[in-house]
């Protein structure tokens, strides 16, 4: 994604796909157009909670690393290589390579890329900001979140953008709690967002996730009442992952099927946690551990 003249993002050049050492399981979608259906529940149990956790925590790992390296000058490939060779040292699959025939290790959403950026030789500029979406899969369950990350110094518009979406973010994680419809974390979400004039992206949401990526659940990240009306039941696991903008929540897609901007080409921030429900409300299942 490199720029054009306007300062707007362009396809870039990919690099061949990273490979993987063999003795890391795959999960069963690598090689083939798309995943198996998922037919099974969202609820686990204790210990495949933390196997999921396990999952995250290298996620986590990986995006600290990130953190510690972006700066300006750096394509978003290299952020890709960082994340490929992180994930895999502690002996998971990145779970987007092969995902649908994506063929990175990660996801790099820069400015106005709301989500699902493709890494290639687009070099980071002073000022930009950037999103890296990293899914570990290990021992047969998948870890997901994401981050923003600022390069350099960025404009207090751009970080109050990324702020306030962090703050979305536990806006909707407080509003966990069993017995509740899932359509009331999109309610906190759009409730806080659009108080502070921001748009909130609609037609791109959190999930179910565990043993497969995606399990069907519909996570919404605004009112969307009475729609996705999942009842949550402690042990249930999903992403939430807003995505707010500058301007319109409408978007385009590119012709590499993948990459989604701003309709309006305003800058647009996401942040994403894979959670449980608990008796209380939300444990956070991807964050740095002391140990692994």
């Amino acid at each position: 994604m490199p720029k054009d003249a306007s300062g707007l993002l362009i396809p870039g050049v990919l690099a061949p796909p990273r490979p993987v050492r063999p003795d890391i399981a795959r999960p069963e979608y690598v090689g083939k157009p798309a995943p198996a259906s998922y037919a099974g529940t969202n609820i686990y149990s204790a210990d495949e909670i933390e196997q999921i956790r396990h999952a995250g925590n290298i996620s986590s790992r990986a995006l600290d690393a990130i953190g510690d390296a972006i700066a300006p000058g750096m394509t978003t490939d290299e952020i890709d290589a960082l994340a490929h060779e992180v994930v895999t040292s502690y002996g998971a699959y990145p779970s987007t390579l092969g995902y649908r025939g994506f063929p990175k290790s990660c996801c790099t959403s820069v400015n106005e890329v709301i989500c699902h950026g493709i890494p290639d030789n687009t070099v980071l500029d002073e000022g930009d900001i950037v999103n890296v979406d990293i899914t570990s899969y290990w021992h047969g369950f998948h870890g997901d979140m994401n981050r923003m990350f600022t390069v350099g110094q960025v404009s207090d518009v751009a970080q109050n953008l990324i702020d306030h979406t962090r703050e979305a973010l536990n806006r909707g994680i407080k509003a966990v709690a069993p017995g509740r419809q899932v359509n009331v974390i999109g309610r906190a979400i759009q409730s806080y967002a659009e108080r502070l004039g921001y748009g909130v992206v609609r037609d791109f949401t959190g999930h179910g996730v565990g043993t497969h990526f995606h399990s069907g659940l519909i996570i919404p990240h605004y009112d969307s009442s009475p729609l996705y009306d999942d009842v949550m039941e402690p042990g249930m696991v999903f992403t939430i992952e807003p995505m707010l903008t500058l301007g319109t929540y409408e978007w385009s897609m590119w012709d590499d099927g993948w990459t989604v901007v701003t309709k309006d080409h305003a800058l647009t921030a996401q942040f994403e946690h894979t959670v449980v429900v608990t008796e209380r409300g939300a444990d956070i299942l991807t964050l740095t551990l002391p140990t692994l």
